[in-house]
């Protein structure tokens, strides 16, 4: 396969997002869907029509490539890519089980990976969980803040993220 064919729809991808340019997504999902058709196999080729949708604004179009694409065998930084794709676009789907389900297994496989936790936070919130999407949340924040007021209170809040229920005082 031509990899500078793919190398190429990446970089018109990157620069359409970049630019919030319509056109140039629509030249990058067109050079793509090409690609897609003569090597319908690629997992990474399928992975990028799955962010080129995305891109545009075509989140029930991005949902089979992204699923497709998992299929496949897609590994590496696409996977950790693709499963925070798939997940927020369940999220904005209003498909929280879905979004949540693949979150979680986006956190297991990339733990390090902040954006993946926060975006499985805002899943839970949207799936009632609230407890668990405030422990993600507010353990994120205190784990990254350089705000001295936070600093100052990062032992109390970070007792209380995983004990929101529990009132800090007795009668």
């Amino acid at each position: 396969m031509n990899r500078e064919r793919l190398v190429e729809a990446i970089q018109l991808r990157e620069e359409g997002r970049a630019k919030q340019n319509q056109t140039i997504l629509e030249q990058a999902q067109a050079l793509l869907l090409e690609l897609n058709a003569a090597y319908p196999n690629d997992a990474e080729i399928t992975f990028q029509n799955a962010v080129v949708n995305d891109n545009l604004g075509f989140g029930k179009k991005a949902v089979p490539f992204y699923v497709r694409a998992l299929d496949q065998g897609l590994a590496g930084p696409s996977l950790e890519r693709a499963l925070l794709g798939l997940g927020s676009t369940y999220r904005g789907l209003g498909e929280y089980e879905k979004a949540v389900e693949t979150l979680r297994r986006g956190v297991r496989e990339f733990p390090h990976n902040r954006a993946l936790q926060i975006f499985l936070a805002m899943a839970l919130y949207n799936s009632q969980q609230y407890k668990e999407a405030m422990e993600l949340a507010l353990t994120n924040l205190l784990e990254t803040t350089t705000d001295e007021k936070l600093q100052y209170f990062k032992r109390g809040l970070e007792y209380y993220a995983t004990h929101l229920d529990e009132q800090g005082y007795e009668e």
